[in-house]
């Protein structure tokens, strides 16, 4: 339905002007003063005085803009003797509000940036009836309050948590970039959104030679955000860096640290894979933050957690992790390198 029209209610006719002494000059004498004339009167008619300024609409606007500048120069006019402002005041001043108020930190703000794109990933697969997947079971049923036996452990009917794992997101359509030894083998692979939103999710391409696998959520939340992916060309050795993900499936947790060295190789600890052109960092990573990003301080990824090196049977953090170059992972998932 078409708005009606919206008229101005203000009067369209000006308030009559003051009218000039010259038009009263100029005007017709009256037919008395006529009349006086004729007659000689003896009394000498005065003179006219001339009018006097007579503030109109216009003239009063023009008034009050005067004096508005009148009074904003005496405002901003520097007073007489006062000082000027030196580098040195300013630098104070910065100092001062630095001192007084907490800034968040580098690592902070970029864990902010890239935390609504990161998931957490969790594979299924079939639960086994030998002795020591029972024997598993309920020992997780326990820890979750449960009856030793059971007959669900939190997983799917019939399936069991085989991994857990970190997964980030770089097309907003829900592809999402994961390690491909945390999704290899599972019957059903689950990703967990920032907001919330849990969605099944299927492999969509592999990397075997760099652990890398894409992932297609099949549901994905209306707002969701992908990562910013940024080049690795210009890294050096001694950069800040930061690892979000799920170690120990508890997250999202970040770490910060910096770039300990580049190219570098890592052969599993079983020894059936060798990866190359590494990133080694020594930010805090533990299982669970595998396929998680590796970021910069501007929150963009420049790699993806794979591994790290332990040469215990522990296989918990020592300084050493390695991430594979975004460059892998872009091509990964179709998408051209830099």
């Amino acid at each position: 339905m078409r708005r009606p029209a919206f008229y101005s209610r203000s009067p369209r006719t000006p308030p009559p002007a003051a009218t000039d002494a010259a038009d009263q000059a100029d005007a017709p004498a009256s037919p008395d003063a006529a009349q006086a004339a004729d007659a000689g009167s003896a009394l000498q008619a005065a003179p006219v005085k001339k009018a006097g300024w007579q503030p109109g609409r216009r003239s009063f606007a023009l008034l009050v803009v005067l004096s508005a500048a009148l009074v904003g120069g005496a405002i901003w006019a520097p007073r007489p003797g006062a000082k000027a402002l030196t580098q040195k005041d300013i630098d104070a001043a910065v100092l001062r509000t630095l001192q007084t108020n907490t800034l968040p930190s580098p690592a902070a703000k970029a864990a902010d940036i890239i935390r609504p794109s990161v998931v957490r990933v969790v594979s299924y697969g079939e639960e086994k009836n030998t002795p020591e997947a029972k024997t598993q079971k309920r020992g997780r049923n326990v820890a979750k309050g449960k009856p030793p036996e059971a007959p669900n452990d939190g997983g799917p009917t019939g399936e069991v948590e085989r991994g857990v794992g970190t997964g980030v997101v770089i097309v907003d359509k829900g592809v999402i970039l994961t390690n491909l030894h945390v999704v290899a083998g599972a019957d059903k692979i689950k990703v967990t959104f920032y907001d919330g939103l849990e969605a099944v999710a299927t492999i969509t391409g592999v990397q075997p030679e760099n652990d890398l696998a894409v992932l297609q959520a099949q549901k994905v939340p209306d707002d969701l955000i992908p990562a910013t992916m940024r080049s690795t060309a210009d890294l050096r050795p001694g950069d800040q860096v930061a690892a979000v993900g799920f170690p120990f499936g508890i997250g999202p947790s970040v770490s910060a640290g910096v770039v300990s060295g580049l190219k570098r190789s890592f052969r599993s600890p079983e020894g059936k894979q060798e990866l190359g052109n590494l990133i080694q960092f020594d930010a805090a990573a533990n299982p669970g933050n595998s396929g998680g990003p590796l970021i910069n301080m501007d929150g963009e990824v420049l790699g993806i957690v794979t591994a790290i090196l332990n040469p215990t049977q522990q296989r918990t953090f020592i300084g050493i992790g390695f991430a594979v170059p975004i460059e892998n992972a872009a091509s990964a998932a179709g998408s051209p390198p830099f």
